[in-house]
């Protein structure tokens, strides 16, 4: 098995499986427990160091600010004047051979886009507040991917793989880079959506469970209700939790030694541990009676269009600076969110306005406390829309050419990275596909791509599989 993040797939120190093994075979008087704080410590020691990395890291920690159902970037961060001038006429090539769904005409954006920040580059009415803080983000307009389903392009975006049970980015970085605090989870995902892949897209796979996503809520109930399950034990007390944990302890133990080491058992010990240590921080974390009225306001949580999405991104600044290495917020109130194949100016106004303000205030609050500096924002869905019609006034799944975006992290601000064709319809210059999203990713938080393997099943695997490249020219 590969161990976590070294180019030659090696960690100073013994390792845990090896340190495990040892002790069942001496008997050790140790208790599993501190085995595995004593394991934890080790990757604390090894995270500090910046020794884990295979280069110097220009990002310590991740905030994916999801976007489930596919915005369009035609109407949104990827002005197209001749999609404005040809409204109406047929598309003057050659649509995918793969298509979700049928299309007609061609359909100019209904919203007008004007020029923002020193850098003056086009962003659509539909964004004025993200807008505003432009010059801080770096738009990737020259993504795609493979599949035109949303299950099988929410999978790519997430795991690398679109047809296979995989481990999703966030558990790559978090196996990567270990935890900057061992009271919490390294991977915490808010409000995830349970459709498309549902965990899965937050899932560890074949890699430790301790790799997980933590989840917080899910997308169909309000972001009030976005905690951890059973922080809170009424019916016995810390000091009874901790004998019950001994008592475990023991009987892991005793199993060991009869079956030797055990990866499994290793993910549960890790996790009843931290789990126990959870239940101190994360309430700590979730309540938000400490933030001033202004922040609040700041993040639209005295608006109901706005709060909800406005406390998913309060919860991610706040687990961010708690030392949370991967922080996804997702933005699904519905099966369908961004996924407007009708009434386009309806849904997308709904869901421009939800979370136009509150990820402005994200990026403002992360760059006033200084941690944009170290902290990589991620926006974006797992495709675009079409820039030809469907139905009367709808937008078909488009793979072939969309937008995402970087800001913080030493990516160039106010930057515009490759283009779609003269309409919006394919990747066409400087072409980013997922594999190579996730390759650029990892290299901001210190990885290599290539170097980054976890062997299983008698083969090496890896986020980017057998591609991905990486886009320095984003690099500021």
């Amino acid at each position: 098995m590969s161990n976590r993040c070294c180019p030659n797939n090696s960690l100073p120190g013994t390792s845990r499986r090896r340190f495990l093994k040892s002790a069942a075979l001496r008997t050790s008087a140790l208790g599993f427990g501190n085995l595995a704080l004593g394991a934890l410590l080790q990757d604390t020691a090894i995270a500090n160091s910046g020794k884990q990395t295979h280069h110097p890291a220009r990002a310590k920690r991740v905030i994916f600010l999801f976007m489930k159902g596919g915005p369009s970037h035609v109407d949104t961060f990827d002005y197209k004047p001749q999609l404005q001038k040809d409204d109406g006429k047929e598309l003057p090539f050659d649509k995918p051979r793969v298509q979700f769904g049928e299309t007609s005409k061609l359909m100019g954006s209904p919203w007008k886009f004007r020029p923002h920040g020193e850098s003056g580059i086009m962003v659509s009415e539909l964004f004025p507040h993200v807008g505003n803080r432009i010059d801080d983000i770096c738009l990737l307009n020259s993504v795609h991917g493979t599949n035109a389903a949303h299950g099988g392009a929410l999978l790519k975006l997430h795991t690398g793989s679109d047809n296979f049970v995989r481990p999703s980015m966030g558990s790559w970085v978090t196996y990567g880079l270990g935890t900057e605090n061992q009271n919490l989870p390294s991977f915490v995902t808010i409000c995830p959506t349970l459709a498309h892949g549902g965990v899965k897209n937050w899932s560890s796979a074949f890699l430790p469970a301790e790799f997980q996503g933590t989840p917080l809520g899910v997308a169909s109930q309000p972001a009030t209700s976005a905690e951890v399950a059973y922080t809170h034990n009424k019916r016995i007390t810390r000091k009874q939790q901790r004998l019950q944990l001994d008592l475990i302890e023991q009987a892991n133990q005793e199993h060991l030694k009869m079956t030797g080491p055990n990866q499994a058992l290793e993910g549960r010990i890790s996790s009843f541990e931290l789990a126990f240590r959870m239940q101190n921080r994360v309430p700590e974390i979730v309540n938000i009676a400490d933030e001033s009225k202004q922040t609040l306001a700041m993040y639209g949580l005295d608006d109901e269009i706005t709060k909800d999405f406005g406390r998913q991104c309060i919860l991610a600044r706040r687990f961010a600076e708690a030392g949370v290495r991967f922080i996804q917020i997702t933005h699904s109130d519905s099966y369908v969110q961004w996924d407007q194949h009708g009434d386009l100016v309806k849904g997308h106004t709904k869901n421009a306005l939800e979370v136009d303000k509150p990820i402005a205030a994200l990026l403002t609050d992360l760059k006033q406390r200084g941690l944009l500096e170290d902290t990589l924002v991620l926006w974006g869905g797992e495709f675009g829309r079409t820039p030809v019609m469907q139905g009367s006034n709808g937008r078909d799944h488009n793979p072939e050419g969309f937008t995402m975006w970087m800001a913080g992290a030493g990516v160039k601000g106010g930057y515009q990275y490759g283009t779609t064709d003269e309409y919006g319809y394919f990747a066409q210059n400087d072409k980013m596909h997922v594999n190579d999203l996730h390759a650029t990713l990892l290299h901001l938080v210190g990885l290599n791509h290539l170097d980054l393997t976890y062997r299983y099943a008698g083969r090496d695997f890896r986020l980017t599989d057998v591609a991905g490249k990486v886009a320095t020219g984003i690099f500021a």
